[in-house]
């Protein structure tokens, strides 16, 4: 026959051992006790979660890159162009990034298509093909500003591609030989 007290240190050993969570050094994690936000996100190294109190969110402090698909953008002067970029962003700020939003990269990737669409919708074709680094710097400052509410900083936007249409880069030519026979 077992004896009953075995049973109960064996059952409180597993759940002992069942509660312990290891954080590596580049995680947060954010935990809720019994539905209420603990004040401090812990980790990274060994933590204790009792399963049926607590509830644990883990969270990436690691840069994370963010494809913005092709965006039609129309510029400031009517040119309809394809527009896609990449950004860079890390979490801060793990308790916001939880609570504040519900998906902070679905979020981020939202805010980044629509961003792209309206910032260079100001400029003219012209700015947009030689002050890439400008753009980008002000992209990038806005996207930060949005974000910071969610603990997510944005570190870096690069525009990658930016595809006329035929017609397009057709006219740009013809424009750029008439402009070198009037040097000439």
């Amino acid at each position: 026959m077992i004896d009953p007290g075995i049973v109960v240190v064996v059952i409180v050993v597993i759940y002992l051992l069942s509660s312990i969570k290891i954080l590596k050094e580049y995680e947060r994690g954010v935990i809720f006790r019994l539905g209420r936000l603990l004040p401090q996100p812990k980790g990274p190294g060994v933590i204790l979660v009792f399963a049926p109190l607590d509830r644990i969110v883990r969270v990436s402090l690691r840069v994370d890159t963010l494809e913005v698909p092709a965006q039609d953008v129309i510029t400031r002067d009517n040119v309809t162009v394809k527009v896609n970029a990449v950004i860079y962003f890390r979490v801060i700020e793990p308790r916001l990034a939880v609570v504040e939003v519900t998906n902070f990269l679905y979020a981020t990737s939202q805010l980044a298509q629509t961003t792209l669409r309206s910032v260079l919708g100001e400029v003219e074709l012209d700015e947009l093909l030689s002050q890439r680094e400008k753009l980008n710097l002000r992209l990038q400052s806005v996207l930060d500003q949005q974000t910071a509410a969610w603990g997510v900083k944005v570190t870096l936007v690069e525009v990658k591609q930016v595809d006329l249409a035929e017609q397009m880069i057709r006219a740009i030519a013809r424009q750029a030989e008439a402009e070198r026979e009037r040097r000439a």
